[in-house]
């Protein structure tokens, strides 16, 4: 019988003072038809959707372990909410494919980390900028750090082709800089960090966002310097649609006054928690050498117990480094390191079999998310999961306990991870059921399979639900 799913959604710069540009195609639209089409916040509201085309990148949407992730699937599921309508996002292959769907009425909106340039102008009209990237020099650990502009001039310098970067390479180029050149590289091919970390550029330019998740797969690749210009990022709306437009803009002041624009922006950095340089190179080995030989036990332990194999990849790397003979000094082995206690409860002979080890552990884990109070939003019934695989569902729920007798939230991931530590604390742990716990262990636990996950995420070939996007329900209707 197949179990249970347990993929679920993770809930679902300041703005430039650009003037707004005009808008007279909308005027125009309506002379020329005799029953004018309704205003499109309204056309919204009566289909009951906001459609969104993005495209896949770390920056922008994915689907992580627990459903979409991104900075602008957050911003996009924040405006849809505002709107009271449900949210339909949905990738293309490429920036030419947006272009497309937005051009063709089919999407309202284009939401990917997009610069307005020409292109961009002809297909919609661009909302006012949100926020501005740096750009990044880097360069390769160990050599000479670039300093200036100037010094990329007579260096071997990777871009990707028909990228914000090259563009701001040829306006550099135009302006301070004759002799610069550099090797495209195709937006198929490999990133220009790629092109450094083997030595094939000295240097590449960068968004510093983009780089924020990708450095953790190049860890020889460094920051030299920012290029004087940032980069503006907004949206682009439907041509003729003046009050999409303008609840757009409306929508961006708001968050930006708030603090929640920057919050957001700071929660989809792929540097929310330190990555250490040692640490990174390990896994990206890892990943290359030994992932490929159990990957498709994890996707079949995925398919019998529902949990998403880049979860159970991460907790087995964890535990093993996705070593078939490691053995703790308590007694536990193989990849999801099964003690003989669970292995037996589970059906399994021998731990040493990776294909039993994997789908057993698949399994316990399961069981112990079920555990979970099923009031608990994801992401942190993941997480709190993961913290009672390590360190037993007692102890987690002590830590519970704490929370809530020292005026926290016990059905939080953050709140739980605080009070961990304090069940190795004599004052703490003599006040719950279990006493005394390891409980700084399974935060360090948690903590560093996210990281893994974030990069198993990214790592990961397949792609999912590309054509179908992904529908998400509004909390509430507010005014736009």
């Amino acid at each position: 019988m197949r179990r249970r799913r347990l993929r679920h959604a993770f809930g679902v710069g300041k703005p430039a003072g650009l003037l707004v540009p005009p808008l007279a195609a909308a005027g125009l639209a309506l002379l020329g038809s005799c029953t004018p089409s309704p205003p499109a916040v309204d056309r919204v509201h009566i289909r009951g959707q906001l459609r969104v085309v993005t495209i896949d990148s770390p920056t922008t949407y994915y689907l992580g372990a627990q459903g979409p992730e991104g900075l602008e699937f957050k911003l996009a599921s924040a405006f849809a909410r505002r709107l009271g309508v449900n949210l339909y996002m949905y990738p293309v292959p490429s920036v030419r494919a947006m272009q497309a769907e937005l051009a063709a009425g089919r999407a309202d909106i284009a939401a990917a980390q997009l610069t307005a340039d020409g292109p961009w102008r002809k297909a919609g009209e661009p909302a006012n900028v949100y926020d501005r990237i740096p750009q990044l020099v880097v360069f390769h650990r160990g050599d000479a750090r670039p300093r200036e502009t100037l010094q990329m001039e007579s260096a071997r310098l990777s871009v990707r082709a028909g990228s914000p970067q090259e563009d701001l390479l040829e306006r550099l180029k135009r302006t301070v800089a004759p002799a610069l050149g550099w090797i495209e590289t195709a937006p198929s091919a490999a990133d220009p960090l790629e092109d450094v970390q083997t030595g094939d550029a000295q240097y590449a330019v960068v968004d510093a966002r983009e780089f924020s998740f990708s450095h953790h797969l190049y860890p020889d690749v460094v920051p030299g310097f920012s290029l004087p210009d940032e980069r503006p990022v907004q949206w682009i709306i439907r041509r003729g649609d003046l009050d999409l437009y303008e609840a757009v803009n409306r929508f961006f002041r708001a968050i930006d006054q708030t603090g929640e624009l920057q919050d957001l922006i700071a929660q989809s950095s792929g540097d929310s928690r330190p990555f250490q340089y040692e640490e990174s190179r390990v896994f990206e080995e890892n990943m290359t050498a030994r992932l490929p030989h159990y990957r498709s036990w994890f996707e079949e332990a995925s398919e019998e117990t529902g949990v998403d194999w880049r979860v159970l990849a991460a907790i087995a790397y964890q535990e093993s480094q996705w070593d078939p003979k490691a053995e703790s000094s308590t007694g536990a082995s193989g990849l999801m390191m099964l003690t003989e206690t669970t292995a037996g409860a589970l059906g399994v002979k021998d731990r040493g079999n990776a294909r039993q080890n994997i789908i057993a552990g698949a399994i316990y884990f399961q069981e112990v998310h079920d555990k979970i109070p099923a009031r608990i939003a994801e992401p942190d019934r993941t997480w709190l999961a993961m913290a009672a695989y390590n360190v037993g569902f007692g102890h987690l729920e002590d830590a519970r306990v704490l929370a809530q007798m020292r005026g926290k939230n016990p059905d939080s991931w953050a709140d739980v991870r605080e009070e961990l530590p304090l069940l190795a604390q004599e004052r703490w742990y003599e006040r719950v059921k279990r006493g005394f716990a390891r409980g700084w262990e399974p935060v360090q636990f948690v903590d560093r399979i996210q990281r893994y996950l974030k990069l198993l995420e990214w790592q990961s070939t397949e792609t999912v639900a590309e054509e179908e996007g992904v529908l998400v329900t509004p909390r509430a209707r507010r005014a736009g």
